[in-house]
C-alpha cells in the first residue's frame, strides 16, 4: 500500500553487521555505524533514503517506488562503491507488517536470489536484513543486518 515506508521518514542511526565473506560458509561478522536520512516523495508512493558509513568510507541511496496496479514496491539501491544495483528487489508488506522484497541477480559471477526484509517496525526502531540464496530461495544466508534507532523525525 502507498505510504508503507512512511515509518522510515526521518533521521536514524544504525548498528550495521556484515558477514565478512559471503556465500563461503563464513560465520565471522563485523560491525560499524550507519547514519541515515529518509524522506517521502510522490505523495507517499515513493521513498528515498541516503545512508553513510563513516568508518567504512562509503554510502548509498535507496529509492523505493510503489506500483498501485501491482500492489508492490520496487527498491533500487546504489552505492558510492559499486554504483546502481539492478534489478530492483520487488515485494510488499504482509498483514503482520513485515516487508519482503526479492530479485534474481548475479553475485561475483554466480546466479543468486537476493532478499531484503524489513521487520520489527516501531515508531523508534526497525530492522533490515539482506540475505542471498544460491538455490532459488530454498535456503538463505543472511549477510547484512541493520538495526535502526530514530534520532529525529
Amino acid at each position: 500500500m502507498r505510504n508503507d515506508f512512511d515509518f522510515f521518514v526521518g533521521t536514524w542511526t544504525s548498528r550495521q553487521r556484515r558477514l565478512r565473506e559471503v556465500l563461503t560458509g563464513c560465520t565471522e561478522w563485523y560491525e560499524f555505524e550507519g547514519l541515515s536520512r529518509s524522506w517521502s516523495v510522490l505523495d507517499g508512493a515513493g521513498n528515498i533514503d541516503e545512508v553513510t558509513f563513516p568508518s567504512q568510507g562509503f554510502g548509498g541511496v535507496t529509492m523505493r517506488l510503489y506500483d498501485a496496479e501491482r500492489d508492490e514496491w520496487s527498491l533500487y539501491w546504489a552505492s558510492s562503491r559499486t554504483g546502481l544495483s539492478l534489478p530492483p528487489v520487488v515485494g510488499r508488506f504482509d498483514a503482520s507488517g513485515v516487508g519482503v522484497f526479492t530479485a534474481d541477480e548475479d553475485y561475483e559471477g554466480r546466479p543468486i536470489r537476493v532478499r531484503f526484509t524489513w521487520s520489527d517496525i516501531t515508531p523508534e526502531s526497525c530492522r533490515w536484513e539482506q540475505a542471498f540464496s544460491v538455490d532459488k530461495g530454498e535456503t538463505w544466508e543472511p549477510n547484512w543486518v541493520a538495526e535502526f534507532s530514530r534520532s529525529a523525525a
